[in-house]
């Protein structure tokens, strides 16, 4: 078995591949990485019944792998350049051949993936911990989980300017309900959930349109969306509007937020 363990800024993820098959995937949340890595490592072989003897060899990949400078309990532990991870990941979850990878964690990363050949094209600081830190110093609340459930119950109404509060009439070229300004319209009737849609609405759009100026750059029509913030719910929301106004094709696999992990047990890259 083989491994790919992906340490981010704010959770480990970690996922086997046995003879084609992926063994059940998890991932923990702590600051410190060497502490997620091992608790995520530990929780992983308890859950799945593997044994030591079992893995042949161990592929990090991610911001914190740096702190990693030693074979983990004796293991053959090999670093994976990130995008590289990305890419690979991506394209193995979608089954595409061809496909710009958007990952979406603390910040975002775009890359082209195409066969065995990852570039990473760019990105954007904003991402999970965007989320985080507005909803901290706006809703003083900490948990990305609390957030996404006070989102469920907001209007986004209350909170942006759309197209059809500035322009009176259709507009060819834009929907009514396009947001024209992220909290444009913030007032004092906005309800704490609102605000928390309106903070993931924004991240998503800002993502979205990223992610769309990448498609054109690139000539590619699919894309795949992975990492931790592709399994909220707003964010298929978001991205449906882009894809119908767009013609933009977007993928979310099973699996998307170990993606980079999957990527890094696939890779036979060294870093």
């Amino acid at each position: 078995m083989i491994i790919g363990i992906d340490i981010g800024g704010s959770t480990t993820k970690i996922i086997g591949q046995d003879g084609g098959t992926v063994k059940t995937p998890l991932f923990v949340r702590a600051t410190d990485p060497v502490a997620s890595l091992f608790g995520a490592f530990g929780k992983f072989v308890d859950e799945n019944g593997i044994t030591l003897a079992d893995i042949e060899r161990i592929m990090i990949t991610g911001v914190g792998s740096s702190y990693i400078t030693r074979p983990i309990y004796g293991i053959s532990t090999q670093k994976v350049d990130e995008f590289a991870a990305i890419g690979m990941g991506g394209l193995a979850l979608s089954g595409l051949d061809e496909a710009i990878i958007v990952s979406m964690g603390t910040g975002t990363a775009i890359v082209r993936a195409s066969g065995d050949t990852s570039a990473h094209i760019g990105g954007t600081g904003i991402g999970g911990g965007t989320i985080l830190g507005l909803a901290s110093a706006m809703l003083n609340v900490r948990s990305i989980d609390t957030i996404t459930e006070m989102a469920s119950r907001g209007n986004l109404y209350n909170v942006d300017l759309m197209v059809r509060d500035i322009f009176n009439g259709a507009m060819d070229s834009l929907p009514p309900d396009t947001t024209a300004s992220n909290f444009g319209k913030l007032s004092e009737v906005a309800s704490p959930n609102d605000v928390a849609l309106g903070i993931l609405n924004m991240v998503f759009q800002s993502i979205g349109m990223t992610a769309r100026f990448a498609l054109i750059n690139h000539d590619i029509k699919d894309l795949v969306l992975t990492g931790n913030l592709s399994t909220f719910s707003v964010c298929r929301e978001v991205f449906e509007p882009l894809r119908k106004f767009f013609e933009m094709n977007f993928i979310i696999p099973k699996f998307s937020e170990f993606a980079t992990a999957l990527g890094a047990a696939l890779s036979k890259e060294v870093g």
